[in-house]
Order: structure tokens, then sequence, then C-alpha cells
């Protein structure tokens, strides 16, 4: 399942009436913001029951 950047914010707008679409916006950009500065220092991102995410490094191989 894929969902688009903009459906989510939509959605996020629609259950929580109180908080402004721009606020919404930067709050979604600085949580993803967040996620890949972690991951970057090779930490684990997880949002529970969702997904869990985190780097591991491949060994090189001899590919055509």
């Amino acid at each position: 399942m894929s969902i688009v950047k903009s459906d989510l914010i939509k959605e996020l707008a629609t259950n929580y009436p109180n908080f402004l679409r721009k606020d919404l916006l930067k709050l979604f950009d600085i949580a993803v913001y967040e996620m890949q500065e972690a991951l970057k220092r090779g930490e684990r991102v997880e949002l529970r029951d969702v997904f869990s995410l985190e780097s591991r490094v491949q060994k090189a191989r001899i590919s055509r």
C-alpha cells in the first residue's frame, strides 16, 4: 500500500480539525527529516504497530 503525502496531510487535517494544514505539513516534514537523520546515524527507526526501519551495510559482490 502506498500513500501520497498530500493524501496523508488531508487525512490528518480531517482527523484533527484544530490543527492548521500548514502546521501539519511542517510537523510531517520534521518527522520525516528526523527519521532520515536517524537512519544516517545508523540508528533504528520504529513506528509502533506500523513499521520499523534500519540501515544495513551489504558486502560488495561481483556482478555483470
